[in-house]
């Protein structure tokens, strides 16, 4: 068993795709997420003219990433949870980016779930950051985080109480189990984005909120330093 206060094993491979550099194949145990930044130099019709850019996201979960199959959305429909989901990691990712010094140019990040076993939503913000990073990067070359279009970076991460236990980074088994469960975006600097919190049939209380959050700052502090660590090794690369 994992101890409580550990991540699922992360694994993080940058340029995965052989025509889109800002390409990020994302693991968090048996989670597989692939987040691909492509950055087009237009705007939304309500943002043209007005001197800054746009980052928007897009999720999907393929077919085949769940048991049974997930069905393709078609025709333009898109189910609710795929909306909301997609949306999250929209604003998650715009929360660090000064769109004004990105210029009249958007950048979309697509996270596709390639197999899912819980936290789906926190891999593709996590993932989608380092994705969304490199797409930066090609857009005002030798920017840095904090020195450029990135303010901060930003990452996600999932706790939840089972029992009488405080858990961080929730499986399928340990999510499907769980009494509460949290979700809890934040950037590298420990500020809040959103924090998504749920009782299934339970309740929790202030000392289990407090360590939630405890568990979840820890976890999005190693999240942050893996993403640094991935972004630094393409760049030394160049």
């Amino acid at each position: 068993m994992r101890p409580d206060d550990q991540l699922r094993d992360v694994s993080i491979e940058c340029g995965y795709l052989e025509f889109n550099p800002a390409s990020v194949l994302y693991k968090s145990g048996r989670t597989i997420v692939l987040c691909t930044a492509s950055l087009e130099s237009s705007v939304p019709p309500w943002l043209v003219g007005k001197g800054k850019g746009w980052v928007t996201a897009e999720y999907n979960m393929l077919p085949g990433s769940t048991s049974p199959r997930k069905r393709r959305d078609r025709g333009g429909k898109v189910d609710g949870r795929t909306t909301e989901i997609q949306r999250l990691v929209g604003r998650s990712l715009r929360s660090v980016v000064d769109l004004e010094s990105l210029g009249e140019n958007m950048i979309t990040v697509d996270c596709d779930v390639l197999q899912a076993d819980g936290g789906t939503r926190t891999a593709s913000i996590t993932g989608g950051f380092i994705a969304l990073a490199l797409a930066v990067e090609q857009a005002v070359p030798g920017s840095k985080i904090g020195d450029g279009p990135l303010k901060d970076s930003v990452a996600a991460i999932s706790v939840g109480v089972l029992g009488d236990t405080c858990k961080l980074d929730l499986d399928y088994e340990l999510d499907s189990a769980a009494d509460v469960d949290m979700n809890v975006i934040m950037t590298g600097s420990g500020r809040f984005v959103e924090i998504q919190g749920t009782g299934e049939e339970a309740t929790f209380d202030d000392a289990q909120l407090a360590e939630l959050l405890r568990l979840a700052k820890k976890g999005i502090a190693d999240l942050t330093a893996e993403q640094i660590k991935a972004l630094n090794a393409v760049l030394e690369n160049k």
